[in-house]
C-alpha cells in the first residue's frame, strides 16, 4: 500500500490506497475522480486550503496505523 501521498497524488491515488480518506473529499466538495487532478489541483478548484486538507488527511492515515 502506498503511504507518500501528498499534495501532487492524484485524488482517486488517495482514494485507492486510503478508502477511508473519501469522507473527507466528498465533506469538502472535491470529486474524488476528477480526472486525475492532483489533491492540490482539486482543492483549488474548490477554493479549499491544500495544506488544510492534506493535514487531515494524513491525521487520519495516522490514526488508522495506530489502530
Amino acid at each position: 500500500m502506498r503511504t507518500d501521498c501528498d499534495l501532487d497524488t492524484p485524488v482517486p491515488i488517495w482514494v485507492i490506497e486510503h478508502p477511508e480518506t473519501l469522507s473527507i473529499f466528498r465533506e469538502h466538495g472535491i470529486d474524488d475522480s476528477c480526472g486525475g487532478k492532483s489533491l492540490r489541483y482539486a482543492c483549488q478548484q474548490q477554493n479549499v486550503a491544500p495544506e488544510h486538507i492534506l493535514t487531515i488527511l494524513l491525521s487520519i492515515l495516522k490514526t488508522d496505523e495506530h489502530s
